[in-house]
């Protein structure tokens, strides 16, 4: 999911200095059952995902899902008035799914660089186990939607922002903690986010494991080259 470029609100920099909030905040769901229709709906958004993913969110047609899915047109124009509709739906549908993925379990580590490495390696997994069968969901709607303008690239833009961003905010935190010396958090935050970029993107191209490898040694050798400018920097 490439990071957009925007200035730093007050507010980002505050999150910056404490993510745990945001973090929270985005993880916390709705526990109660789904309805008959709300797990209709789900259903069409999981495997309306799953072709976006594949064949990019413009590939997405009502008359092809509902053929797909055997349920009628107009009972799919029940759920998302249009196509643009569907679109922004299935973009939150993904949202949730990375948060159930990656965000939830990383919760579970301590703030600083225990949750830095579980938020990159969580990361990673989502891309290794094909939880979406064309890799990262949000690495293929960026690159569809980088260039145009609208809702649907607006909604991708802000999942994509706040995901850069709570990877740089803990690398700042794991700083603040006295276990990483990172100059510049976004630096260090791009390193990691382009390696399992890298990863996601040789393996949908060659169907090879290695590249996991790669990304998980070029990580550590990341993170250990900051831990190391710290330790060196003490008398």
């Amino acid at each position: 999911m490439p990071p957009v470029k925007r200035k730093q609100s007050a507010g980002t920099a505050k999150l910056r200095s404490s993510v745990d909030p945001l973090l929270a905040a985005l993880a916390a769901r709705d526990s109660r059952p789904d309805s008959a229709g709300e797990a209709t709906r789900r259903r069409i958004l999981e495997h309306a995902s799953a072709i976006a993913s594949r064949s990019g969110l413009e590939g997405l047609t009502v008359g092809e899902l509902a053929k797909q899915l055997k349920i009628s047109k107009s009972g799919l124009f029940a759920h998302f008035g249009s196509k643009e509709e569907l679109q922004l739906a299935v973009v939150q549908h993904a949202s949730r799914r990375f948060v159930d993925e990656i965000v939830r379990p990383a919760l579970e580590h301590d703030r600083g660089l225990p949750r830095l490495r579980a938020m990159v390696e969580f990361w990673l997994g989502y891309v290794e186990r094909n939880v979406f069968p064309g890799g990262c969901f949000f690495a293929a709607a960026s690159l569809e939607f980088d260039g145009r303008a609208g809702p649907v690239r607006d909604h991708v833009a802000e999942v994509t922002a706040w995901w850069f961003d709570a990877v740089a905010g803990e690398v700042a935190e794991s700083r603040r903690r006295g276990q990483l010396q990172a100059a510049d958090p976004d630096l260090l935050a791009f390193r990691l986010h382009g390696y399992v970029q890298e990863a996601n993107w040789g393996y949908q191209m060659f169907r090879d494991d290695r590249w996991f490898v790669r990304a998980r040694a070029a990580i550590d050798d990341a993170i250990r080259q900051a831990s190391t400018e710290i330790t060196a920097s003490r008398p």
